[in-house]
This record gives C-alpha cells, structure tokens and sequence, in this order.
C-alpha cells in the first residue's frame, strides 16, 4: 500500500502498518510467501531505496506478527545502479557488478528487517 506518485507521502511505518494490515485481512496464512515489485515512485524518489525501505519497515515491525514470508521480486530496484554504472562499457563490468551485489545484499537484509538505509 503505497501513496500515489503525485499525492501526499506517507511514512514508511504507513505504509508498512497498511501493507501487513491489508495482506492480515485478505492473504491465506497457507500461503508461504509474498514477494513485492518494487513499485513506481516519485521522480525525487530512489526507486531502490524506497522499496528496499519498505520491506525493511514491514519485516522489523511486524515479522512476528505474519504466517508468511515477505521478501523481493524487484528488477528495477535490483538492476537501475548496476546498469546505469555499466553504460554497456566493458571497463565499468567490475564497478557495475558490485553495485549489484550492493543492492542485493541491502534486500537480503531488507527481508531480515535489519537493512540500515544509506
């Protein structure tokens, strides 16, 4: 659950209280997990970040609380630094990959609830 791009912002305790809240009311506990796209934002918004942000913020506060697992099925969010970086320009390979492995690791964390923005 996420504000529009052009409508007032809300926090990510928001809209991570109204996800879980949402998925509590509709999902089956049988199911045994839900994986987000990372979602269109405002242009003066970090796609990236913002969707890493958010699972963060749902697995900290309520990883307790849920009978599945949430974790990621981002491809923008993964790929937007990493190819960006690259440029298709083999000298940029090395710098693109590890931005990569950055992003990767940051939603591994994100899905523990232990990602530390930044």
């Amino acid at each position: 659950v996420k504000n529009g791009i052009d409508g007032p912002r809300a926090s990510t305790e928001t809209i991570a209280q109204l996800t879980v809240q949402a998925l509590l009311r509709t999902v089956p506990p049988a199911l045994p997990g839900i994986f987000f796209l990372s979602g269109e934002t405002a242009l003066d918004e970090d796609n990236e970040e913002v969707a890493t942000i958010n699972l963060n913020t749902m697995n900290k506060l309520y990883k307790d609380k849920m009978p599945w697992h949430l974790s990621f099925s981002y491809g923008k969010a993964l790929q937007k630094t990493c190819i960006v970086t690259w440029l298709g320009k083999a000298e940029n390979k090395e710098a693109a990959q590890k931005a990569l492995k950055a992003r990767s690791n940051a939603n591994f964390d994100a899905v523990m609830g232990k990602y530390v923005p930044g």
